[in-house]
């Protein structure tokens, strides 16, 4: 207490050369005190460290896209504040990795007591046993530093989240070590918020936390004490605090208790990719993908188009809870699949390489139906298909930037471009695309149907000649979608027919 009143009135901020101070050189309180060091709070590293980025015309949330203009001016407001916060949105919305990337706002290096179990800042310490020890060795305490990236704790809410595990508990085993009466506090154990005192934390889900549990952060937030079995610990812990939650929790587990939220300075809401260009650029920087599969297999622009539309596809279909959301993970994954699954067919083939071909959307699935809660009519249709339908709804989405759109009501002697095309599969009797064909093999197949590449040399002239193939592909799918064409699947790959000429030539 001495020594807290003899620095207290001190100026906290943190001077020019604390970070250029070489902290290896200092080990003791006394060659601390010698550098100049002055403390400041958490709150005022993340401000000043963020004014300086700003100035600087630097991003402060590196990797971070599609929030420029939305969630991260109001997170830096909410830091400019300094305000505890909470993130509030659907699941794979960034949340977490916002937190996270606040780590990069403070000071790389701060000095701690050594030993201390609460990080107690040597020229403001809050512990009795950093008080005690300062008592004793003077100038001579040994410090250590702690670095930035051991300045971030995480814990999910869950139902059984404790006190004890988030702020402390009598440890009957320390106190018989060191024969100590209960009565004594050196007998308490201290939780993980202590323990990340002078640091963010993170509470996940934060409706998930019971209500007597989120009773128990009010004082920590506001005034900073702590009380545990009867010990009431005037603890003035210095923290950042970032929660996150979704709405959905609000109504299907849990809810913000009223005073804790009132004790929040700052709610901010996130959101999904607003267009495909943003979608595409997440999906590129979060895919894990195998050099060797970038340097194998040509992806064509319309392919990402088209998996991105996907998400945008399921965000609005009637089989999918809206409430849950679509985790931007869904278009991650499935383009992890999609690469993979042109891959295993090089594998099988046993081709150099190879470019993306519609048919690998096939492979995607998985990957969407284990994404995705479905309503009363989705569960009743079933995953796959309403996995089948959103690709579908994508193709119809794109279909019209590319090719003359298809009416859905027209006069029975209309012409339509695409008439030479469907008189082809009438004539025919089917047109089949096995899995498995190499690379030739597939672009003699889709060669061999004249209509088809008249059409795409009048409306996509200019299209590479690698993604040609793709685009073929595309626009019988467009067909198949606007009851033009049929499609069906075997065991070995795709056929498209006729919608009618089966039925006629059976006749």
């Amino acid at each position: 207490r001495a020594y807290m009143d003899k620095y207290k009135g001190k100026t906290i901020g943190l001077i020019g050369t604390n970070k250029a101070m070489n902290t290896k050189n200092i080990k003791t309180l006394g060659a601390l005190k010698s550098s100049g060091y002055q403390t400041k709070s958490i709150k005022d590293e993340l401000r000043d460290n963020l004014k300086v980025k700003i100035k600087e015309g630097k991003k402060a949330f590196e990797g971070i896209h599609g929030y420029d203009y939305t969630v991260i001016p109001e997170l830096e407001r909410a830091i400019l504040s300094k305000h505890n916060i909470n993130l509030l949105g659907l699941r794979g919305q960034a949340k977490t990795r916002l937190a996270r990337l606040m780590v990069n706002l403070l000071d790389e290096w701060i000095p701690v007591v050594e030993g201390s179990e609460i990080n107690d800042d040597p020229l403001n310490p809050i512990s009795r046993y950093a008080q005690e020890k300062i008592d004793k060795e003077g100038d001579e305490t040994p410090i250590e530093w702690m670095h930035r990236e051991d300045r971030f704790f995480e814990k999910l809410a869950t139902p059984d989240v404790t006190v004890a595990d988030l702020i402390g508990d009598v440890d009957p085993i320390k106190a018989a070590n060191l024969r100590l009466s209960y009565a004594d506090d050196r007998v308490i154990h201290y939780g993980m918020i202590p323990r990340a005192n002078r640091s963010i934390f993170v509470i996940n889900e934060l409706p998930d936390l019971q209500a007597r549990i989120q009773v128990a952060l009010f004082n920590i937030l506001q005034e900073g004490d702590i009380q545990i079995r009867g010990f009431k610990l005037r603890l003035p812990l210095d923290m950042q605090f970032v929660f996150t939650a979704n709405p959905e929790d609000y109504t299907n587990r849990g809810s913000i208790v009223t005073p804790l939220k009132d004790r929040i300075g700052s709610q901010i809401l996130t959101h999904y990719p607003q267009n495909i260009d943003i979608a595409k650029t997440i999906t590129a920087q979060e895919a894990k993908k195998d050099g060797r599969q970038e340097d194998t297999i040509k992806v064509p622009e319309l392919a990402k188009d088209l998996l991105e539309q996907i998400s945008f596809e399921a965000r609005d279909s009637e089989y999918i809870d809206h409430k849950s959301g679509v985790s931007a993970r869904m278009s991650i994954t499935a383009f992890e699949n999609l690469l993979s699954t042109a891959e295993r067919r090089i594998l099988k083939t046993g081709s150099e390489e190879t470019t993306l071909r519609f048919g690998d959307f096939l492979g995607v699935i998985p990957a969407i139906t284990g994404k995705v809660e479905l309503v009363y009519e989705g569960e009743q249709e079933g995953a796959a298909f309403v996995a089948m339908e959103l690709i579908g709804a994508a193709v119809k989405t794109l279909f019209p930037e590319y090719f003359p759109k298809i009416e859905k009501l027209q006069k029975p002697d209309a012409t339509t471009p695409y008439d030479d095309l469907v008189e082809w599969f009438f004539e025919s009797s089917g047109f089949e695309l096995p899995d498995d064909l190499s690379d030739s093999e597939y672009k003699e197949q889709l060669d061999s149907i004249e209509p088809l590449n008249e059409l795409i040399q009048k409306y996509q002239p200019n299209i590479e000649t690698s993604d040609k193939y793709f685009m073929k592909e595309f626009l019988l799918w467009a067909l198949v979608e606007h009851k033009k064409l049929s499609k069906q699947r075997f065991s070995k790959g795709l056929k498209f027919k006729d919608l009618y000429g089966s039925y006629i030539s059976g006749l």
